[in-house]
């Protein structure tokens, strides 16, 4: 198991889920340099596909809630996404009114700066199915090859993890959208490196979470005592828009 804590290790990783996005705009390189500066080994964030094939920094299908701008990722070019703000005034006002939504290529970019960096890509359901599975893999991989074993490709879309593990020996990380039998026989098969999933979905009880070559992911957590309490279940990396928050801690120093 790499880039996870060992026995000797009290506490589990943190992942900027988004950058630092509780201080932040989502997805973004100001919000994603924030979370780094905090110490944040892993970053997560939400890859879709513009209207002209290019994979971007974003979460949802839809432009309005972080950019106030009507229509889809999809339906838009490049440069027409260009000129909108991601600053997500509604929510943190106009201080970010200049940040932009960032190609993958720019975060790419990026992150060779920081060598002790990963990152989760995860390949959102729409730009799957407006672009096709095979395409949208194929274009995020050959724009992540440079940072090699750094990266993780996810999805809920298990045609789509199918796919990258088709196309190379690539870090792969499922996405659960429920926590039950089914599922776990459905890991068992796919074959992950990572599960993730929403600790709300997990049983209410102390249980370990399921064993295997998988390491766990939960989200979205911003309480570290909370964080801890998972750890001992098994949750070995936990994502949090409070990343920062989280590290200055006590309980995580």
């Amino acid at each position: 198991m790499k880039n996870v804590p060992d026995d000797r290790i009290s506490r589990p990783i943190l992942v900027g889920h988004r950058g630092y996005a509780a201080h932040y705009p989502e997805n973004t390189l100001v919000g994603i340099e924030a979370a780094l500066n905090a110490g944040a080994q892993f970053i997560e964030v939400d890859i879709q596909v513009s209207a002209d094939g290019v994979p971007v920094l974003f979460h949802d299908a839809t432009l309005t809630r972080t950019t106030g701008a009507p229509g889809t990722i999809m339906s838009h070019t490049l440069a027409q996404i260009g000129r909108l703000s991601a600053g997500e005034n509604e929510r943190l006002g106009k201080r970010f009114n200049d940040t932009r939504i960032p190609t993958l290529s720019a975060l790419i970019e990026m992150l060779l700066s920081w060598p002790g960096v990963s990152v989760f890509l995860e390949l959102k359901e729409e730009s799957l199915s407006y672009h096709g599975i095979a395409a949208v893999v194929s274009s995020v991989i050959q724009l992540s090859l440079p940072l090699a074993e750094r990266r993780i490709l996810i999805s809920y879309n298990t045609t789509a993890i199918k796919e990258v593990h088709q196309q190379g020996q690539i870090k792969t990380g499922w996405i659960l959208k429920k926590y039950n039998d089914k599922s776990l026989h459905s890991a068992r098969t796919l074959g992950p490196d990572y599960l993730i999933c929403n600790y709300t979905k997990l049983p209410d009880t102390a249980e370990p979470l399921w064993p295997g070559h998988w390491s766990w992911v939960l989200y979205e957590i911003t309480d570290p005592e909370l964080a801890l309490h998972l750890y001992k279940r098994g949750g070995h990396l936990i994502e949090t828009m409070s990343i920062g928050e989280m590290h200055r801690h006590h309980l995580f120093k």
